[in-house]
């Protein structure tokens, strides 16, 4: 991802911090270093300058994708049909995970990261569990699942945290079923010496995750947590997403899976529990004292028929929140920021709990940090050179005034509308064409299209 010349881009319109909050700024040039970092953002600067590279629109953060699965991609469409539930969808899904080998994945998610792309995705967290062969067979180099996610990020142009995931039980205790025995390295002293040897890279970070509760045994969630502790990296985590695993938790344990968690110090400003949708009082204290970032995924969460969590109560008593496309029935930031206020807004029947400023630093600032990017996700000097730019003449958001600028985003705007991403000073996307991956769709036809599942 270096850059190496330093360029200049000058915004029609872009989004600024300010004192007293973002706002919208005029003729915006943002000059760019060598080292992929803006060192310098001019508002009112006049006509684009002779050098600069002009992008009409409107100018924001690049977005963070703070939970993904890549290779569930392939499951939109087909998960879709009929009725069912979150575990018949499951079985499904493991039937796409039984197909991929190396060579596979690489090829499905350079065109998902892509995909995402052109959506103004700058950053993803890649929830990674897909270790081992189908049956547990290890290849030779034991990450070589891993290495294709962090190759494929860069072939697409965007950053990745490969959040490397703990999965050893298919139910608090019980032996992983066949599906599962790939995901599995036996205990957590065994994951966490195959996941010292992912190294991070210039576009790319390692963190952890315990896949849940429910997958990760009691007496190992500590050693998964003392992992990331130790390399203060991010630990993220699928928390209470179903009735069941609560139930379950309850019955094995006595407690519920929150509180099971910040029992063994898997907790705290470095942690993300993804989803958080079942939650008693207690649980939302625990998470909201403790700081913990809570992952909402809105689009997957209604896809599932998962329900609507307590985002707001959250938020409010000091939880950052934060944005994922985690199944990728859809793949649109804009779209998962306006879910969580208007999922709230069908909860609670009034209107009002999220402002637009706030929703962008969730998919921005917060998401980036929860990912180990704190240095991304602003525009200004000294911050990653990450940002994307929406039209304002699409027929979604032409009309209003562009000063209104967030809100036009948030509640407007769509992922057709992304015209431009820049990475690390690096134009990714321009004027909506890919400039990395030649035909974006075609890739997504041909890698899914070549499973055999």
């Amino acid at each position: 991802m270096s850059v190496t010349l330093p360029v200049s881009y000058w915004a029609q319109h872009a989004w600024l911090p300010h004192d007293n909050g973002p706002v919208v700024e005029r003729d915006v040039l943002i000059a760019t270093g060598p080292d992929g970092r803006i060192t310098a953002v001019t508002p009112d600067a006049g006509p684009c300058p002779p050098g600069a590279v002009r992008l009409d629109g409107l100018l924001l953060p690049g977005q963070a994708n703070a939970h993904s699965h890549a290779f569930h991609r392939a499951l939109r469409g087909h998960v879709q049909v009929g009725s069912g539930t979150f575990w018949t969808w499951r079985d499904t899904m493991y039937r796409f995970a039984g197909a991929l080998d190396p060579d596979s994945y690489l090829e499905l998610a350079t065109a998902v990261y892509a995909e995402m792309a052109l959506a103004g995705i700058s950053a993803v967290g890649e929830f990674h569990y897909l270790h081992h062969a189908p049956g547990g067979a290890r290849y030779t180099d034991p990450n070589a699942m891993g290495e294709a996610l962090i190759e494929a990020a860069a072939r697409a142009g965007i950053r990745i945290t490969l959040l490397d995931t703990c999965y050893l039980s298919s139910g608090f205790g019980a032996e992983p079923t066949h599906p599962q025995l790939r995901f599995s390295d036996g205990d957590a002293e065994a994951w966490a010496a195959r996941a010292d040897a992912l190294k991070p890279r210039e576009h790319a970070r390692i963190g952890a995750a315990i896949h849940s509760v429910r997958a990760v045994p009691a007496d190992q969630l500590g050693t998964v947590a003392h992992w990331a502790a130790m390399r203060k990296a991010p630990l993220h985590v699928h928390l209470s997403e179903q009735t069941a695993e609560n139930d379950a938790c309850l019955a094995a344990h006595g407690v519920t899976p929150t509180r099971l968690l910040a029992d063994h110090g898997a907790l705290g400003p470095r942690t993300s529990a993804v989803h958080a949708t079942h939650l008693t009082d207690e649980d939302v204290k625990l998470l909201a004292d403790s700081s913990t970032t809570v992952c909402m995924c809105p689009t997957t969460e209604r896809d599932l028929a998962d329900g609507i969590g307590p985002a707001r109560r959250l938020a409010s008593g000091g939880s950052p929140i934060t944005l994922g496309s985690d199944s990728h029935a859809i793949i649109d930031p804009w779209e998962e920021a306006r879910a969580l206020e208007l999922d709230e807004r069908l909860r609670t029947r009034t209107r009002g709990h999220w402002t637009a400023n706030a929703l962008l630093r969730a998919g921005g600032e917060d998401g980036h940090a929860s990912l180990g990017w704190p240095e991304a996700g602003r525009i200004e000097a000294g911050a990653l050179a990450d940002f994307t730019v929406i039209a304002l003449d699409s027929v979604r958001t032409a009309g209003p005034s562009p000063r209104l600028g967030a809100e036009i985003a948030v509640f407007a705007a769509s992922a057709a509308d992304v015209r431009h991403l820049v990475v690390g000073g690096r134009h990714v996307v321009r004027d909506g064409v890919h400039q990395l991956v030649a035909d974006v769709p075609g890739a997504l036809r041909s890698a899914i299209g070549a499973l055999d599942y």
